[in-house]
C-alpha cells in the first residue's frame, strides 16, 4: 500500500510539496493537468516536468487523476473516435513517465454534487455536504454558480466556472440518453483503450458515481455491486479496474463496503478512504474517524488488507479545520489527520493478521 494526497499544482493549491512531504507515512501525490480541457493530449514534456517537480521533492508520481473523458465519448458522437484516440496517446505519455494507474469517471456532466461547500459542524470546523432537498427546484446553472461563488477562489474538479457556459447545450445533447446509452458507450471507449493500456502496462481505475444516484436526471452507471460487476465484465481485463471510494459508495446505505472490497479487491487499484455520517436524502462528510460517521472504517482498511491490496490510497475529502483557507475538502490539515489515521489502522490490522490475533 502506497499513501498518497491529492496535489493541484503548485499554481492551483494552497498545500505545498515540502508540507506533503512531511505528513508521516505519505510517499506520493496524485496530481493532474487541470490546465488542459477534456479531450486533449497530455503532452510529455509537460507530464515529465510535473513529475520532476514531484520527485525532487522526495516524492511520487504513479496514480494520476482526472484524466478527464470528454462528453463526446460519453455521448457515443462521432466525434468519440478522435478523443478516444486522444485518450490513448494521453496512456502512452503517462506510461512512459512512470505512471501505473489513472483514476476517471463517467458520470454525465457532474464530476460530483454537494449542495454545501462548507456546512457548520458542532466542533467549529466546516465539510461537504450533499442535501438532496436543496436540489429540488435548482437548476444546473444555479448549482454551478453556488459552488464557484463558495469554493473561496478555487476551482473545484468538474465544476469550473468556465463549464457554466456550455451547460444549456449539454443538457440538451443529454435529453433522451439513458443509462443503457451510457454502458454501451462506456464499452466503446474501453474497448478502444483497454488494448493500449495492456500494451503499455497502465491500469485504468474507474471512480463511482457521486452520490450513487442520478442528478438532474442524468443517468448514473457506477452505483452499487452489480454495477461494478457489470463494468469489469464490459472488457475483462486486468487493466479495467475500479477506484474504490468509500464515501461514494457509502453514501447509499444498500452498499456493503467491506464485503464489496472483498469481492471485487483483485480489480481495486486505487482507494479514496474517507467517512461520511449518513441520513434519509443526505450526507455530510466527517473526520476520517470512524466512530464520527456512518461507515467503519477499521472494517473497510481490513478488507483492503486481507484483499492483498497494494495499490494507492489517499484521505479524501477533509475538513476545514483551525482557520485554514483553501479549496474546499482539499485543505493540509484534515488529510494530513486522515493519513495518519488510515496509516494507523493498516498498521494495526497488518501486525493483527500477522500474529494471528
Amino acid at each position: 500500500m502506497q499513501m498518497t494526497i491529492r496535489w493541484f499544482g503548485k499554481d492551483k493549491d494552497t498545500v505545498t510539496l515540502e508540507q506533503i512531504r512531511q505528513i508521516p507515512g505519505v510517499c506520493g501525490v496524485v496530481p493532474a493537468l487541470h490546465k488542459l480541457p477534456a479531450g486533449e493530449v497530455w503532452p510529455l514534456d509537460v507530464i515529465n516536468g510535473m513529475k520532476k517537480e514531484i520527485e525532487d521533492a522526495g516524492l511520487t508520481m504513479e496514480c494520476i487523476e482526472s484524466v478527464n473523458v470528454h462528453e463526446d465519448i460519453k455521448l457515443g458522437l462521432p466525434s468519440a473516435k478522435k478523443y478516444i484516440e486522444n485518450y490513448k496517446q494521453c496512456i502512452k505519455n503517462l506510461s512512459q513517465a512512470g505512471v501505473k494507474v489513472i483514476c476517471y469517471n463517467f458520470m454525465p456532466v457532474f464530476d460530483w454534487t454537494r449542495t454545501d461547500l462548507a456546512m457548520k459542524m458542532p466542533d467549529g470546523s466546516t465539510c461537504l455536504c450533499y442535501n438532496g432537498k436543496q436540489i429540488e427546484g435548482k437548476s444546473p446553472e444555479d448549482m454551478f454558480r453556488e459552488i464557484d461563488e463558495n469554493s473561496n477562489g478555487y476551482a473545484m474538479p468538474g465544476w469550473e466556472s468556465e463549464r457554466m457556459g456550455e451547460i444549456k447545450d449539454l443538457f440538451k445533447k443529454y435529453e433522451g440518453v439513458t443509462a443503457d446509452d451510457l454502458w454501451e458507450n462506456l464499452r466503446t471507449f474501453l474497448e478502444g483503450i483497454i488494448p493500449t493500456c495492456e500494451e503499455y502496462g497502465v491500469k485504468m481505475a474507474i471512480h463511482p458515481d457521486d452520490p450513487p444516484w442520478d442528478i438532474f436526471s442524468l443517468p448514473r452507471i457506477v452505483k452499487n455491486i452489480g454495477d461494478i460487476k457489470k463494468l469489469l465484465k464490459l472488457v475483462d481485463s486486468p487493466c479495467n479496474g475500479l477506484t474504490f471510494c468509500t464515501g461514494s459508495l457509502g453514501a447509499s446505505k444498500d452498499n456493503d463496503l467491506p464485503a464489496m472490497i472483498r469481492k471485487f479487491g483483485d480489480r481495486i487499484y486505487f482507494a479514496h478512504l474517507r467517512n461520511i455520517l449518513r441520513r434519509d436524502g443526505w450526507f455530510n462528510e466527517t473526520s476520517h474517524l470512524s466512530s464520527d460517521g456512518s461507515l467503519d472504517m477499521y472494517e473497510i482498511v481490513k478488507a483492503l488488507y486481507e484483499s492483498g491490496f497494494d495499490g494507492y490510497i489517499r484521505p479524501d475529502h477533509g475538513r476545514m479545520l483551525w482557520g485554514e483557507k483553501a479549496r474546499p475538502g482539499y485543505g493540509l490539515y484534515d488529510r494530513a489527520l486522515g493519513a495518519a489515521y488510515i496509516n494507523g489502522l493498516w498498521e494495526a490490522v497488518s501486525k493483527s493478521e500477522r500474529e494471528g490475533r
